[in-house]
């Protein structure tokens, strides 16, 4: 769905008259394009500890623009601090000023990028302190940023290295344009794993992807996402919604399976039809979900009962009959649509929260499990995102709604299918278990 005023205030008279009356003007965000360059300009590198040298020397290697030290007045594509060895907080002071000197020179789109450790981990309160820090002062720079420009940070497990694969796979994400509507948010690389694809603009080639609710909407634009990316698709919905399946279906080539996921043996039809027609079964992608509003004084046990089934019930049945199948245990990866409405709440879907909630719950819960094949499960939870359910909310409400995150407009549905495809990949094996918010930094919620 459009979003007009972004689109008004961007362009001509409205672009005046906007600047004069003192009014909202949300940026065109930069969007990933094959083909495109990585990041709108050259890179600086802050930070003096070893890791920071490697980073550098590994970007590099990637045919970018790197800086150690900021030209002024020379656009920038992206900053990066390297904080992995900072001891007390008062370590944090010298690359942060620095990094605030060339804040005014980020070009449109540009990118802040932090690289430390978990607090959780750490030896001394001094260390936790600095370490978290890290995670106030990111979270407050992405809301001062402008023209599109977005900061996120990754946190390293302590044994993990800022150039193993999923760390750089991290760092090539938060830079492109794939990341456009994630905002103010930290990833943590918490194993070694992985492998960066021959091919950057291809990174799930040779791989065979299940997406659930991929009739419309969100879930059509996964598959286009996971299929331009080189994946080959199996495209679930009801029976009901047949006639658009089989379009997505021929418009991504591949297979249409017309599928309640409630039934008991849904996940061992997914498995068994994506084998005999394409030989293997790599990524899951758990899409399907329905909402089913109303205050809880007055919930009725359908409204309820059929929100908790089909959007958290059914994805338990169906990682059962993944987890027991000899088929899906190379490097096998799921991922699951939450919500902010699950972490942050909202009026009158106290039985949507729940089903979001219980999706994170089980990611969390289910990475062990994965692990053990080399595999990985993760979840996005998507803030305001335009789409058609997101358009039959009245005017008032839609459009108080979209302002309300750090770049000030709704979210595509191809934002959520770029962070769906990233977390799928085999760049970002080290990632597990991580619930990656894409809401462009919304005012609720951490």
């Amino acid at each position: 769905m459009a979003d007009k005023y972004t689109q008004l205030v961007n362009q001509g008279v409205g672009k005046s008259v906007a600047r004069k009356l003192g009014l909202p003007q949300p940026a065109i965000l930069r969007r990933y394009r094959p083909g495109s360059p990585l990041v709108p300009g050259p890179v600086v590198v802050l930070g003096d500890s070893p890791a920071s040298d490697k980073l550098a020397a590994e970007l590099l290697s990637w045919e970018l623009d790197i800086r150690r030290h900021a030209v002024p007045r020379e656009k920038l594509g992206a900053i990066i601090l390297v904080l992995d060895n900072v001891q007390r907080p008062e370590d944090l002071g010298r690359p942060v000023l620095a990094a605030a000197a060339s804040l005014r020179d980020l070009a449109p789109g540009a990118r802040v990028l932090t690289v430390s450790r978990p607090a959780a981990t750490a030896a001394s309160p001094a260390i936790a302190a600095a370490r978290q820090g890290i995670d106030g002062l990111l979270r407050s720079l992405a809301k001062e940023l402008r023209a599109g420009a977005t900061g996120n940070g990754i946190l390293l497990a302590d044994d993990v290295e800022a150039t193993s694969p999923s760390a750089l796979g991290a760092v090539r994400f938060f830079l492109s344009g794939r990341s456009a509507f994630v905002d103010g948010q930290f990833l943590t690389v918490s194993g070694q794993g992985g492998t960066l694809p021959p091919q950057a603009d291809t990174p799930l080639a040779g791989k065979v992807a299940v997406v659930t609710g991929a009739a419309r909407g969100i879930g059509a634009d996964i598959a286009r996402t996971l299929h331009r990316d080189g994946a080959t698709l199996v495209v679930v919905d009801l029976p009901s919604a047949g006639d658009h399946l089989a379009a997505v279906a021929n418009e991504v080539k591949g297979t249409a399976l017309q599928l309640d996921i409630t039934r008991d043996d849904a996940g061992q039809r997914m498995i068994d039809h994506a084998v005999q027609r394409h030989g293997r079964l790599d990524i899951v992608i758990h899409n399907a979900g329905i909402t089913r509003d109303k205050l809880l004084a007055n919930m009725d046990p359908a409204r309820w009962d059929s929100v908790i089934n089909i959007n958290i019930a059914s994805q338990l049945r169906i990682n059962e009959a993944l987890l027991a199948s000899k088929h899906f245990r190379s490097a096998p990866r799921i991922v699951s649509v939450a919500s902010t409405s699950g972490i942050a709440g909202n009026r009158g879907q106290t039985n949507y929260a729940a089903s979001k909630g219980g999706v994170m719950g089980m990611v969390r819960a289910t990475a062990s499990l994965m692990a053990g094949n080399g595999g990985s499960i993760n979840a996005v939870a998507p803030g305001f995102i335009e789409t058609e359910m997101t358009s039959r909310i009245p005017l008032a409400l839609r459009e108080t709604a979209r302002r309300l995150n750090s770049l000030k407009q709704g979210g595509q549905p191809v934002d959520v299918a770029e962070a769906i495809a990233f977390l799928a990949s085999d760049a970002a094996a080290g990632i597990n278990g991580e619930v990656l918010r894409v809401c462009g930094q919304n005012l609720v919620g951490a």
